[in-house]
């Protein structure tokens, strides 16, 4: 399943990398705002230590973290992406949501936020995808391995909450 969510945002962020510009200014490491004790405290269990990556593409800026638990097969991805100059972080939204099974809208998170989740959206069962736009920031959340995937929906809702507000 990990490989799956993993190849599933690999796939929504191929588009991303084939433009030249430099990156956004404000670039922050993503496995400094949810760090080991933050992703222990989303999944519920001990994670293993991540290896965060933070690299600047000729589109913008990328901050990527995976945290896998220790007991499970539970993950949580954490992508972000700040648009360089001439990109736009709504339009990489909407090619990853014509790339995507069903999703649904989120009201009130960032200035668009969208949510997929099942077999309904092409993922595999219990895992969770949350896509928030705010300015020209994409952060990108997976999460799997909970049974319940209402909770995994709001636990990657806080998640991206807590990611917002050091944007």
């Amino acid at each position: 399943m990990k490989h799956l969510v993993v190849r599933g945002l690999v796939l929504a962020f191929a588009s991303v990398w084939a433009s030249p510009a430099p990156a956004a200014e404000n670039h922050f490491d993503v496995s400094q705002v949810i760090d080991k004790a933050a992703a222990e405290t989303i999944l519920g269990e001990p994670v293993k230590s991540a290896t965060p990556r933070n690299l600047e593409g000729k589109d913008g800026y990328y901050s990527k973290c995976n945290y896998y638990a220790v007991n499970s097969r539970k993950t949580l991805i954490l992508r972000v992406y700040q648009a360089a100059a001439g990109f736009d972080a709504q339009k990489e939204l909407e090619m990853v949501a014509e790339n995507t099974g069903a999703m649904r809208a989120i009201s009130g998170l960032g200035d668009k936020a969208r949510i997929s989740s099942g077999t309904q959206a092409g993922l595999p069962s219990n895992v969770v995808m949350l896509y928030v736009v705010k300015g020209n920031t994409l952060i990108t959340i997976g999460m799997g391995g909970l049974e319940d995937e209402l909770a995994a929906a709001e636990k990657t809702k806080s998640a991206a909450q807590k990611i917002l507000a050091h944007l």
